[in-house]
């Protein structure tokens, strides 16, 4: 069998988390010695494995279709997480939704990243199979080492004794940028920073409000490289994602996979893979965020490392390959 992994407009989207599931696709799929393509001309393959829903996703699909071959729609997106993002995204989402139901009705076969995007998608009026396989995340990639750690700290001016929590994503009220911000003006004493575009981020006239009056304990780095990345998630004290709505979360997978402690908004995509005090710890209110990190600080709450890694070697890459091996079978089986 051969795959077809279609992205389109890669620059676009090379910043975001379905850059990231390209990347992760790749590997799994290597991983599995699965023959693979990402050449848009080549037209030597058995499955169109397609992962983003720009306008020329109708022409790719087409062409494919054209020449008998089998579709499977990587589903990303949802009306739910299109919501309370970028400027205007609440009054297009109904557009959205009709557009993303049209093309993934197009498929043979939906995959989606989680058990709860899956529930959601179930809801709409797409007559396909539909199954979730996490993104993963690369085990090996994510575990920083003393000098990724050092670089951070040295660029950032982050001193030994400091508490630092980080977050990473889009500034959007959907992440939850506004409470990252209140939770920070609660803890003075320690160091916030969110890694993320702000520029591409295009924020809301609140979100712009937010950003300009940012209190002098939240650094906003812009988007950086992985090597600082990963030396951001080894040196902090809590990684703190307060999103209102994800279909996953790469992110939390990658801070998992560093041995970060993790802090998440209790919110229905992690309920069925993340449980509160075992892998991470859950809140639901500003208030809730800094007594967890408090007593996360302070030693009065135990924490989530080694249970949380646990779930990040459950989405090893290798074995997201193996799933994504069986559908691609399964649809090519299929009459």
């Amino acid at each position: 069998m051969k795959v077809k992994l279609y992205f389109g407009k890669e620059e676009a989207i090379k910043k975001s988390g379905i850059g990231k599931a390209l990347i992760h696709q790749k590997q799994a799929l290597e991983l599995n010695n699965i023959s693979y393509t990402t050449d848009k001309r080549d037209i030597e393959y058995d499955i169109l494995h397609i992962n983003t829903i720009w306008l020329d996703s109708i022409k790719v699909i087409r062409s494919a279709r054209k020449a008998n071959k089998k579709v499977i729609y990587h589903a990303h997106s949802t009306e739910e997480d299109f919501r309370n993002s970028f400027m205007f995204s609440n009054l297009l989402s109904g557009c959205f939704k009709r557009w993303i139901v049209y093309l993934y009705s197009k498929a043979d076969y939906v995959l989606t990243p989680t058990p709860y995007s899956k529930r959601l998608l179930e809801a709409y009026p797409i007559n396909v199979p539909i199954k979730d396989i996490s993104n993963g995340v690369d085990l090996e990639q994510f575990k920083p080492d003393i000098e990724q750690m050092n670089a951070f700290s040295k660029k950032y001016s982050i001193k030994q004794d400091d508490i630092l929590i980080i977050s990473v994503g889009w500034l959007f009220q959907r992440k939850g940028f506004d409470t990252f911000v209140e939770v920070a003006k609660q803890l003075p004493n320690y160091k916030f920073m969110w890694f993320g575009d702000v520029k591409l981020s295009n924020p809301t006239k609140e979100i712009k409000h937010i950003i300009n009056h940012l209190p002098n304990n939240v650094i906003l780095p812009g988007y950086v490289d992985s090597y600082l990345l990963k030396g951001a998630y080894g040196r902090c004290n809590i990684f703190f994602f307060p999103s209102r709505e994800e279909t996953e979360g790469i992110v939390v997978l990658e801070a998992l996979s560093c041995k970060t402690q993790v802090v998440l908004r209790d919110i229905p995509v992690f309920a069925d893979w993340l449980e509160d005090s075992v892998h991470c710890y859950k809140g639901n209110s500003v208030n809730d965020f800094v007594t967890i990190i408090n007593s996360l600080v302070d030693n009065s709450k135990n924490p989530t490392i080694e249970k949380g890694y646990e779930i990040a070697k459950a989405r090893e890459l290798s074995k997201i390959g193996t799933k994504l091996r069986d559908v691609y079978q399964t649809v090519l089986e299929k009459e």
